[in-house]
């Protein structure tokens, strides 16, 4: 019995990049999203009259790495009134919560999962 295989090698190249194509792709998907995520936030913690830099002090960066793309979003404690994020999201004895980050998060996370389909049906069509 023979098999010959042919196109092999061109099918490789193909899923090869599809799976590079689909890095970009939910390296973007994530990007936006973390973007809508800060922007929902900052908007939600905004007009406070004893945090008016607060705000401005939250961000998010990107991680690509072996496990997939990663980002993290909240307040640069680097940043003015940044390092008050755990205390206003969580509240303490003396301060009510102020929910910003978590309702963010819940409010785009449809929008994430939108991206990410559309992320592998652009790479694998």
């Amino acid at each position: 019995m023979t098999v010959i295989v042919t196109g092999a090698q061109e099918s490789a190249a193909a899923l090869l990049r599809s799976v590079a194509q689909l890095e970009r792709n939910a390296g973007t998907a994530v990007a936006v999203t973390a973007g809508k995520v800060k922007r929902s936030a900052q908007q939600r913690v905004s007009g406070h009259p004893y945090l008016p830099a607060y705000p401005y002090s939250i961000s998010f960066s990107i991680t690509r790495g072996a496990m997939g793309v990663e980002a993290e979003i909240g307040p640069d404690k680097g940043r003015r009134q940044g390092p008050l994020g755990n205390l206003i999201e969580y509240g303490s004895v003396n301060n009510a919560p102020i929910p910003h980050l978590g309702p963010a998060l819940d409010e785009n996370a449809d929008d994430l999962l939108r991206g990410v389909e559309i992320a592998v049906l652009q790479a694998f069509r």
